[in-house]
């Protein structure tokens, strides 16, 4: 009996020791991808023979079609038809012709941002920056850091 509560408290103190290896581990710090960002989107819009607008956040948009529906606030539920797809035009995520409905207030800052400028029936293109969309660490099959960018179809403003 002796050494069953000798071992158990050798086992206790490994298991404690190596609990408390794993929380000195060194912390992630958030990577600021703002300059960078602005250089890769600037490439990708003179390559693609693009001119978006700004806003001042950051983000950059191309109305193709404004819409002539109802305007959503940055509360508002949408239904949104979309593709999304990383500056080398790899798809990361796509809906349905139909589009997905959702509260703008549960989606990226880019999103709450960037769909709030088109009309109901409008269309056009975001280009989210990191700080916009997932920030500097990795989310999924999306590596930190990333431009997103959005063909958007604002199907209706519910």
């Amino acid at each position: 009996m002796k050494y069953a509560v000798v071992l158990f408290l050798i086992t206790l103190m490994v298991s404690c020791n190596s609990n408390d290896a794993d929380n000195n581990a060194p912390i992630q710090e958030p990577f600021d991808y703002s300059e960078i960002n602005e250089q890769d989107i600037n490439a990708y819009l003179t390559a693609n023979d693009l001119v978006s607008l700004k806003t001042e956040s950051g983000l950059h948009y191309i109305i193709e079609n404004q819409g002539d529906g109802a305007k959503p606030s940055a509360s508002s539920n949408v239904t949104v038809a979309y593709k999304g797809y990383f500056l080398n035009g790899t798809v990361f995520d796509e809906s349905s012709a139909a589009g997905l409905d959702f509260g703008l207030n549960e989606v990226i800052k880019g999103w709450t941002e960037g769909i709030a400028l088109f009309n109901e029936g409008g269309n056009g293109i975001l280009l989210v920056p990191a700080h916009l969309g997932y920030g500097s660490f990795n989310y999924s099959s999306i590596p930190g850091g990333s431009v997103l960018v959005f063909d958007i179809n604002l199907i209706s403003v519910n």
